[in-house]
């Protein structure tokens, strides 16, 4: 019963953000408790509470089932309530309260590895950099056996994930079972704090030309980037790849930070308003008009929230070349406010708008929530009634989350589709490494009898495919086994920066930097024209 009062009080001050949500902002918790709605919105929240209260009691007394209260309100009837306003409100029980701040802090403690489900075990697909898990020479292909003598036979990737976590400095015992090693191995671990860098990668793709990408938006993102960018040496980047691709997004204030590094001081970055606040505008406080060379932003469909602020601040001030897919699409913003119990909700309290005024929030009334956010359909059509101008004068539209300026999406063939779909590469490089040193030059390549190696692998697990495919499909497959084989005999961050240099879409985006430049140069024109008219008007 305590958690069924304490989910009732949570329910309470939910359905009261909902009703004042417009008078709240970060941090409100506290008045979220004390406001009191007007008094028919009252009568109307208790009828419905003991509507609900009835009803929960009739189904904990007569289901067939035994009911587990934190299933029934913490992955039902909250987020069953949610789901009438929008894709984006969302209630966080205790765990995903804690994964969400993890997720901001930029850290967390355990031992630094990624894991998944695979054939009814928990294996590792690559330990972090440095970590005590890669350290420890954990490598990737391992399966979990058993976290301080507890078995992970049944567990999910969750559950064994949280076994694997723990306070600084404790010890934690993971057994192994390896491939091509008869015995588990014993790795007795101590758990320190695991850096998740939003800015994971930042280096020289060629002299002159930088390459910067940002995974997500948390505490850190800001500084990271100013301190990625003092490591190469700003002064000396002649164009920059800035890659957006993948990123779901995160906090305002840091992709507002992120935007305004490349912006002159002053320039508005984003602005919102809700249905009870007035609209606020977010500005460039950290903008230098020295920052002049040109910038290629890749983005694509998982491209999301303060990733697309970013984008399209920058493709409204005309700053950057947007490269690759419309983003996702999403212009709510959230605002988390903690609850008892250690629980949490981000509630939808404002829509926000580029420096232009559009508004790139996707509809999601005309479909499921499901729809929205899995199948969405390409070329979706962008809102011809929300048309804005860029600085320059360029067309830009709403609704359909950022149109790149320049389209590009990479095709993948029926050949790589299947060995990708089947995770051949990731399944053989443990099976290879069984009876082949981890030890490789610098300037290694899979040679040919790796080739024929992969070869009879491929053909044993029933992928399908023809002698004429493999031939044509070489090149590609040697990319993929290097790319693998560098995450256990280097690390993780040697094989993403193999597999970045290689990606022909970074590489086609590095081809678009003079339209980049061109861009600059026609915008400083228009500029320079304009401030021409408003001297002579003088």
């Amino acid at each position: 019963m305590r958690q069924f009062r304490a989910f009732v009080f949570s329910l309470l001050v939910i359905a009261s953000c909902a009703i004042v949500a417009g008078n709240f902002g970060p941090g409100a918790s506290a008045l979220a408790e004390s406001s009191a709605a007007p008094a028919s919105a009252d009568d109307e929240l208790s009828a419905g509470l003991k509507t609900f209260t009835s009803i929960y009691r009739l189904v904990e007394e007569n289901a067939a089932d035994k009911v587990n209260p934190d299933k029934a309100i913490y992955k039902g009837a909250v987020p069953g309530m949610l789901r009438t306003l929008d894709p984006h409100s969302s209630f966080f029980d205790p765990r995903d309260f804690q994964q969400l701040r993890e997720d901001q802090r930029g850290s967390y403690y355990g031992v630094g590895m990624t894991i998944q489900p695979k054939d009814s075990r928990i294996v590792v697909v690559a330990p972090f950099t440095g970590s005590p898990a890669y350290k420890a020479g954990i490598r990737p292909g391992d399966v979990i056996i058993e976290v301080n003598d507890k078995r992970t036979d049944g567990m999910n990737t969750s559950e064994v994930a949280d076994l694997l976590k723990g306070p600084k400095g404790t010890k934690v015992q993971v057994l192994i079972a390896r491939e091509g090693v008869d015995k588990p191995i014993t790795f007795n671990l101590i758990r320190g704090e695991i850096p998740r860098f939003s800015v994971q990668n930042a280096f020289w793709l060629k002299p002159g030309i930088a390459y910067i990408d940002v995974e997500s938006f948390n505490e850190n993102t800001s500084k990271e980037l100013e301190d990625a960018m003092h490591k190469l040496g700003e002064a000396n980047v002649k164009g920059l790849v800035f890659d957006l691709r993948d990123n779901p997004g995160g906090l305002l204030n840091e992709g507002v930070a992120v935007a305004g590094h490349f912006l002159r001081k002053g320039q508005t970055v984003v602005s919102h308003r809700g249905r009870s606040s007035p609209e606020r505008p977010y500005t460039a406080s950290n903008g230098s008009s020295a920052r002049d060379y040109p910038i290629v932003v890749m983005v694509n469909r998982y491209s999301a929230s303060a990733a697309e602020i970013v984008a399209g601040a920058l493709q409204d001030h005309d700053r950057a070349w947007i490269f690759g897919d419309n983003t996702f699409g999403k212009g709510l913003v959230q605002t988390v406010f903690p609850l008892s119990e250690n629980t949490g909700l981000a509630l939808t309290t404002a829509k926000y708008y580029t420096p232009s005024g559009r508004l790139i929030q996707r509809d999601y009334t005309s479909g499921s929530f499901y729809e929205y956010y899995f199948n969405r359909k390409d070329g979706a059509q962008k809102d011809t009634t929300d048309v804005k101008m860029t600085d320059a004068g360029r067309a830009v539209y709403g609704g359909n989350g950022i149109t790149p300026d320049e389209k590009f999406v990479v095709k993948y063939n029926k050949f790589q589709i299947e060995l990708a779909r089947r995770s051949a590469f990731r399944d053989f490089l443990p099976k290879y490494f069984s009876s082949h040193s981890t030890t490789l030059a610098k300037d290694w390549t899979p040679d040919n009898a790796m080739l024929n190696e992969f070869h009879e692998y491929a053909l044993k697990n029933n992928a399908q495919f023809t002698e004429a495919e493999w031939a044509e499909n070489n090149d590609w497959i040697k990319t993929q086994l290097k790319r693998e084989a560098l995450i256990t005999a280097v690390s993780l961050d040697e094989s993403l920066r193999y597999a970045i240099e290689t990606d022909p879409a970074v590489l086609k985006a590095m081809e678009s930097l003079p339209k980049a430049k061109a861009l600059l140069l026609d915008n400083s024109k228009k500029q320079m024209v304009q401030l021409d008219k408003r001297a002579r008007r003088d």
